[in-house]
């Protein structure tokens, strides 16, 4: 944390059914935050989680300041993840979320001041970047946040503040997978595994502006959707991998098979890999699998741990960095989130998150915060 420190009072607010109450905890909690800035209020809004698989509470905490090397962001939208809601339920070890803690992987907002050493920023700044919400950073559900500079860019001209919340987490990873990994270009055939998802969707654009050609698996009633984001769609409920290899690639298998499903998903990639020089990667290789079939093709493969950086230190300047090549693609008018059509608040991310849970939602679900 940085120098300035302090603990903010426990000081709930009504959230939509009405007022919560502090219940058995003490009457402040231990949620270090830094001093306010000069031009605002001593306390904001944000959703605190206290403990696992609780609501989250709409709380008045101690406002924060851009330290050294560091952004003031005022939040006005913060998209949600699985991963988000994964957190919140304690069922994302790997994230290291230190409780209480205010979640939200992913903002879009203004730049409010910035702190020494930022030179790339300045104040009225549009900015997006995966900023928060794992490990001892704060995340994106309050009105402002204090965010190492390296994390943000730029967001694109052409989007909402809606539309660029949707997109950091999910972009990052493709970008990783299919770029940094795999070197994606022209003339290779990509297969997308969930290309409707919220991964899915972003990875089929980025494959398809570097020049591939793209097929992307999904069920029936997202094939519309495949294709209208431009891959050849692959219903995998009625089509076999075996099936789908042989019409599409001759039985060589793709050059890039990128799977952002796991499970017996990623055994499907390994089956679906170009003989020799094919490449798959997953965001999602986290259970236990024989790589028996691609090694008898003679193939590789990568995973991606999106986490990294922000819970490390190490790297996240990379994610600046893919960040701004995702506002030039967005702003050439070739990658587009898909967001679902409801709009939530502080006051609703109960539904917001439960609608991401149920896998009802039809695209990426946004929060508005200001």
């Amino acid at each position: 944390m940085q120098r300035g420190l302090l603990s903010a009072p426990c000081r709930e607010i009504s959230a939509g059914a009405g007022p919560v109450s502090c219940g058995s905890h003490s009457s402040s909690f231990n949620l270090q935050v830094q001093q306010e800035g000069k031009h605002r209020g001593e306390t904001m809004r944000a959703l605190l989680l206290r403990e696992f698989n609780t609501p989250l509470v709409l709380t008045e905490v101690a406002d924060v300041a851009a330290g050294p090397g560091q952004v003031l962001v005022a939040v006005k939208a913060s998209g949600v993840n699985p991963l988000d809601t994964k957190i919140r339920t304690g069922k994302a070890a790997h994230a290291k979320s230190q409780l209480p803690a205010v979640l939200g992987l992913d903002l879009a907002g203004v730049v409010q001041e910035v702190g020494a050493g930022v030179s790339n920023f300045a104040p009225g700044d549009e900015v997006y970047g995966l900023t928060g919400g794992v490990g001892d950073l704060q995340g994106s559900l309050a009105e402002h946040a204090a965010v190492d500079a390296r994390l943000l860019a730029h967001k694109p001209a052409s989007l909402t503040m809606r539309e660029a919340a949707a997109l950091p987490l999910v972009t990052i990873t493709a970008w990783e997978g299919l770029v940094d990994r795999a070197d994606v270009r022209a003339g290779q055939k990509v297969l997308v595994h969930g290309g409707a998802g919220g991964i899915g969707h972003v990875a089929v654009q980025i494959a398809r502006a570097r020049g591939a050609e793209v097929f992307a698996t999904g069920s029936p009633k997202s094939i519309d959707t495949i294709a209208n984001l431009g891959a050849t769609p692959i219903d995998y409920t009625t089509t076999a991998v075996k099936k789908y290899v042989a019409d599409h690639t001759g039985g060589e298998g793709f050059d890039i098979v990128f799977d952002s499903v796991g499970g017996k998903t990623l055994d499907a990639s390994f089956l679906a890999a170009r003989v020799h020089t094919g490449h798959v990667v997953s965001a999602l290789g986290w259970g236990t699998h024989s790589i028996a079939p691609l090694s008898f093709r003679g193939a590789t493969y990568s995973g991606i741990f999106t986490l990294l950086p922000m819970l490390t230190g190490r790297g996240r300047e990379h994610h600046g960095s893919i960040l701004t090549e995702i506002a030039r693609l967005a702003d050439s008018e070739m990658l587009k989130p898909v967001l679902d059509p409801r709009h939530f608040a502080f006051d609703t991310i109960t539904e917001a998150h439960q609608l991401v849970e149920s896998g009802a939602n039809e695209g990426k679900v946004v929060i508005d915060i200001t």
